[in-house]
């Protein structure tokens, strides 16, 4: 149960706060062992996701998992933030670093507007603790989504889905 909660539920959180469009880009940036993207992926099937991490080990596990499951929607790339020259809507991932760094290494990757849906294109963070300090400095907008008010457990009494974008 723990891994399903831990990684799978807490990718999913994402769901619950956004519905993405029909033919939306979302690039998962350090996917990990394919988190959250692979989730997100099965849950909106008209949506294309690239995964991509640095490390070649953890790549090949989430492209063994992509042709297990058959996504067709989904692709696994080995490469850092730097190399990635596509734009897309969005940009998802755990928290990885500071909220300032991730906009500093994705923020050029991120299309400018808005979905269809009306969400402005931008990042998707799943962060845990305080962010108060982390997220004033910011020049882009914000808003931060509780994730303990669809999901009671108690690892997610801090975790929160935050969502960044160009002003």
């Amino acid at each position: 149960m723990s891994c399903i909660l831990r990684h799978v539920l807490h990718s999913l959180s994402i769901a619950r706060f956004f519905n993405f469009d029909d033919g939306a880009s979302i690039l998962d940036i350090g996917t990990g062992g394919g988190f959250p993207g692979i989730p997100l992926s099965i849950m909106f099937e008209n949506v294309r996701f690239t995964l991509v991490d640095s490390i070649g080990k953890k790549i090949h596990v989430v492209e063994d998992v992509i042709d297990k499951l058959q996504l067709q929607n989904a692709a696994a790339r080995q490469m850092r933030a730097e190399e990635i020259k596509d734009q897309y809507d969005f940009v998802v991932c755990r928290a990885v670093a500071d909220s300032a760094d991730i906009i500093r290494w994705t923020g050029k990757l991120i299309n400018k507007g808005k979905s269809v849906s009306g969400i402005s294109h931008g990042l998707i963070c799943l962060k845990g603790g305080d962010l108060a300090e982390e997220l004033s400095t910011l020049r882009w907008g914000k808003k931060v989504h509780e994730i303990a008010s669809i999901f009671h457990e108690d690892f997610f009494q801090t975790k929160k889905v935050v969502h960044l974008w160009r002003n």
